[in-house]
């Protein structure tokens, strides 16, 4: 009898220990799933799109916000013939010469190597009518105005003039190879003008969207890896699509006008130019690899050799 009750002792401690065991993994289950609970609802899940294109819109979006406010933050920098883009001065890049606006053609040494989107003058010269017609009669000798024929978008740079990487001939036709390469790997880009904005440095430009086609951080990621020699430091932003129109060298003709309203002429200006081509759709379907010998040779009509590559759309 004293054996059974021992029996039955062990076999209810035994139940107990059990019944226990259970309890407290239940306990940790349900304490497990109100934290998980609690941790979805501090932290959302991300988004879980695979179109680049989204977050990539979304980065332009926000950098053509801060260059839109940049005349109105810091003033028109360009009437004082200060810097203008690339770390370069007003009277390093143009003279009046006889009447005329001229550019000052400096030679790049080494020539610089840029790859450019291009933007065909089926588009272009459209978008260059309503520059001209919008700004043309307000400046006299303070503005130049981009070649219509050389619209373009720079992309990547395997040299530029402020790090230079010099290349022998043959390393300049294996840079192309390479270009050609990724060309061919690049899907056609059908795009659309967002806005037009004017910097404080008085460069004039256009500010595109993507809608379909492969995107610009993805081509500098491409040529990035074409390109292994490149500066590390390029000279814009991986998201931006972005043409030059015109430079605006000084005031306009209405110089008697004080600074604060210049400002709103200007600004007016632009507005009455978004209201003309804002939203202007173009296909771009021409990668260059370009050489260019003068400093800003492609801004300022100097001396270039391009290669010209057709986008292929190649995903093999």
């Amino acid at each position: 009898m004293d054996v059974a009750l021992v029996r039955n002792r062990s076999n209810g401690s035994k139940t107990v220990v059990l019944i226990w065991c259970i309890c407290v993994c239940f306990y940790f289950l349900i304490l497990q799933m109100a934290f998980k609970n609690s941790s979805s609802h501090n932290h959302p899940a991300a988004s879980s799109s695979s179109d680049p294109s989204v977050s990539n819109g979304e980065q332009r979006s926000i950098l053509y916000d801060k260059m839109e406010k940049d005349l109105e933050e810091h003033g028109a920098r360009f009437l004082q013939h200060g810097e203008t883009s690339q770390s370069l001065l007003l009277s390093e890049l143009f003279t009046v010469k006889d009447g005329s606006l001229r550019p000052v053609l400096k030679e790049a040494k080494p020539p610089v190597r840029a790859n450019v989107l291009y933007l065909n003058p089926e588009y272009s010269i459209p978008i260059a009518e309503a520059v001209k017609h919008v700004f043309k009669s307000y400046f006299d000798k303070a503005i130049w105005f981009q070649n219509s024929s050389l619209y373009h978008f720079s992309m990547f740079h395997a040299s530029h003039h402020i790090l230079p990487v010099p290349a022998t001939v043959e390393e300049v036709e294996a840079e192309a190879t390479a270009v050609k390469a990724v060309a061919e790997g690049i899907c056609p880009l059908k795009i659309v003008l967002d806005r037009v904005v004017l910097t404080s440095t008085g460069v004039l430009m256009g500010c595109w969207q993507v809608i379909s086609g492969t995107d610009p951080i993805s081509i500098r990621v491409k040529l990035r890896a074409a390109l292994p020699h490149a500066p590390e430091k390029q000279l814009y932003d991986a998201a931006i699509l972005h043409t030059s129109f015109a430079r605006l060298l000084g005031s306009p003709k209405a110089a008697s006008m004080e600074q604060s309203n210049q400002l709103q002429f200007f600004q007016e200006l632009v507005s009455r130019l978004n209201d003309k081509i804002r939203g202007f759709e173009a296909f771009v379907s021409e990668l260059w690899y370009v050489e260019e010998y003068d400093v800003l040779a492609l801004a300022l009509d100097g001396r270039l050799n391009v290669r010209r590559f057709q986008l292929g759309c190649n995903r093999a």
